[in-house]
């Protein structure tokens, strides 16, 4: 009878063994998909008129800004938009890396690890795009990459994207700032948006892969000026505070939008702390 009880209580070391060896010796792209433990959006699939998959690009030992962004996006939601927020950077390369980030992914299951070499402007964009219509279970109507020094403000993004096309289009905010022709020049890598049809035309194509090194958010717009892809493209309107760096808050947009953002953020967590109290024997 004793050895039953001890095969019982090795369950959960071995578990953990496995997970952190299939971390270890992952050769492929990995995708941890969506889980109840941490809804982005309470919005019901079957209600959304539309999903976006938002992929934040990231570094594997980012764990303060992960966490913070996580506060962000879960006291956020859309009616219109199902929108699931994943955490993306390239293969792990230190041990800890592969304890802790595995231990991440149990608790908040939201995070892409891509076949790559961590970069910033040496093709991870493009492995990014690439990877996701062989890794993801099922497709979005958009696709959006964001940098991990941004919050976005999911309902104002949503509702922007209401009345744009849901094939061949390239939403962003156009660099130079003065052109605010998306026809003429790129949107800023920050946060910009892509039809899934696109997405899976940059992982077909030859174009995209034989220019991956160089500014990502200007290569973007080259590959798709290159295969004549992107006939619908439009700009984030400035009056429309849907993307905002976190790094460079001015007493304005502080005053604004990022006291509004952070008093949520500690209502929220004050609130938690008070379940926790509670809860707590």
């Amino acid at each position: 009878m004793r050895w039953k009880w001890v095969a019982l209580a090795a369950l959960p070391s071995l578990f953990l063994f496995i997970l952190f060896f299939f971390v270890l010796h992952m050769k492929s792209p990995l995708v941890v998909l969506y889980n109840n433990t941490t809804p982005i959006d309470y919005t019901p699939r079957s209600l959304a008129k539309f999903s976006i998959l938002i992929g934040i690009l990231t570094r594997p030992d980012s764990y303060d800004r992960r966490h913070f962004l996580r506060l962000v996006y879960g006291i956020q939601s859309s009616p219109i938009a199902k929108t699931d927020i994943r955490f993306v950077f390239c293969n792990l390369t230190k041990e800890d890396q592969k304890m802790f980030i595995a231990l991440e992914i149990l608790r908040f299951n939201d995070i892409i690890i891509l076949n790559c070499t961590e970069n910033m402007n040496s093709g991870k964009t493009y492995t990014y795009f690439s990877s996701l219509p062989r890794i993801l279970l099922h497709r979005y109507d958009y696709v959006m990459k964001a940098d991990d020094d941004v919050f976005l403000r999911l309902e104002p993004l949503a509702m922007s994207l209401m009345p744009l096309p849901r094939t061949d289009l390239y939403y962003g905010f156009v660099i130079p700032c003065t052109s605010q022709n998306p026809f003429v020049e790129y949107m800023s890598g920050m946060g910009f948006v892509l039809s899934w049809d696109l997405v899976v035309w940059i992982g077909d194509s030859c174009i995209p892969v034989n220019y991956t090194n160089g500014p990502e958010d200007k290569l973007v717009g080259k590959w798709l000026t290159m295969g004549k892809k992107a006939k619908n493209r439009d700009t984030i309107a400035v009056e429309v505070p849907m993307v905002t760096r976190i790094l460079t808050w001015s007493i304005e947009t502080k005053t604004n939008v990022h006291l509004f953002i952070l008093e949520q953020i500690e209502r929220e967590r004050g609130r938690r702390e008070e379940v926790d109290k509670r809860v707590s024997p």
